[in-house]
């Protein structure tokens, strides 16, 4: 995967992850073509492009599994995430469940700018990638009930959109890393920073680029540092400026093969996302998973609260902070939740088709 692998990176660069061998049956690589996609903007695509991984079984029950900006299935294969969650006798063991992985529109192996059209490719959001998502499982997998549909930050809020759209498709929702509200506040405006600072390099050219804007690596670092890795994470990594200056070194060292349309078609897709009218007709079981240090969704703005109160069956999990959490990315660590994700899938009814 070519796409914001710098940006995936360093969202996992503070991850502990665990050694070890796979301990899950080995991933299935597929791609299915939805036809005569539309978008919310009123234009259609007459073959939308898009890539997902499986592991385990179709005879399994079917878990939806959804990832962050930038990022793509392959992301979440990690020894932190997929090896805490999909082996035996883990919550989502894949000998009991069939994990479908979608990339998003936009990301991965599915269309995206770079693919030819570039800043003719059609202005996507959040409820066309989740769209997308929901035409993969019914039409291209026949699947009519998933079990449960589980995200972290992007991944988390299609996952709000999945339960205020499609409320009927799942027994179970466990959004992370992400709020039921407007894209707003600093979230966005360090993201419109990070775009402006890209639209803004000569280099650019209004996206008829030659070659890659140098603005943009850096851009993204600095949003990948300002939002992700946790306060108290960083002082013990970093408690002298040599040691902070070596972070940023290696930061800024790492590959990048980003596409600079890719990059900004993805974070600007988040500009109107906002489930927040629609805490209501939430129906499935919902556990929301944040983390106290997150920089993105800070829980003292108490909006998360807020909005749960409003799902019949909702309830919050709230990572404590600490030397052992990473901010937003803390949720890519499945050992701060498996137990309690176990739980829901235990006590979550089936529902009736």
């Amino acid at each position: 995967m070519r796409f914001l692998q710098t940006v995936v990176a360093l969202a996992f660069a503070l991850i502990p992850f665990a050694a070890g061998a796979q301990n899950y049956p080995a991933p299935k690589q597929n791609v299915w073509i939805a036809k005569d996609f539309k978008f919310h903007t009123g234009e259609t695509m007459p073959e939308l492009r898009v890539g997902y991984l499986t592991i385990g079984e179709p005879s399994g029950q079917p878990v939806l599994v959804l990832h962050g900006t930038g990022g793509s299935a392959n992301n979440l294969l990690t020894p932190a995430f997929a090896g805490e969650l999909f082996g035996p006798g883990q919550p989502l063991d894949a000998s009991r469940y069939f994990i479908i992985i979608p990339d998003s529109v936009g990301h991965g192996r599915s269309s995206k700018p770079s693919d030819g059209l570039r800043t003719k490719f059609p202005r996507y959001n959040y409820e066309d990638m989740v769209d997308a998502q929901h035409r993969l499982v019914t039409e291209g997998l026949g699947i009519r009930r998933l079990r449960l549909v589980i995200g972290n930050s992007m991944g988390g809020m299609h996952v709000w959109i999945w339960g205020v759209k499609y409320p009927d498709a799942m027994d179970a929702l466990v959004p992370m890393a992400s709020q039921p509200t407007a894209m707003a506040s600093r979230n966005w405006m360090l993201r419109r920073l990070m775009i402006e600072t890209i639209r803004n390099d000569p280099d650019y050219n209004n996206g008829n680029y030659t070659t890659q804007p140098r603005a943009m690596k850096l851009a993204s670092v600095f949003y990948a540092t300002a939002t992700n890795g946790g306060t108290l994470a960083y002082q013990k990594l970093a408690p002298t400026s040599a040691q902070a200056d070596k972070l940023v070194d290696d930061r800024l060292k790492a590959p990048f093969n980003a596409d600079a349309n890719d990059f900004i078609y993805a974070w600007e897709s988040s500009r109107d996302y906002d489930p927040s009218a629609g805490m209501e007709r939430i129906t499935a079981a919902l556990l929301a998973i944040n983390a106290a240090d997150d920089e993105r969704n800070p829980p003292e703005s108490g909006l998360t609260e807020k909005a749960i109160k409003r799902i019949k069956n909702g309830r919050l999990l709230l990572i404590p902070a600490s030397e052992d959490t990473r901010g937003h990315g803390t949720t890519g660590m499945a050992r701060f939740y498996k137990q309690q994700l176990d739980d829901l899938l235990r006590t979550a009814p089936q529902r009736a088709m």
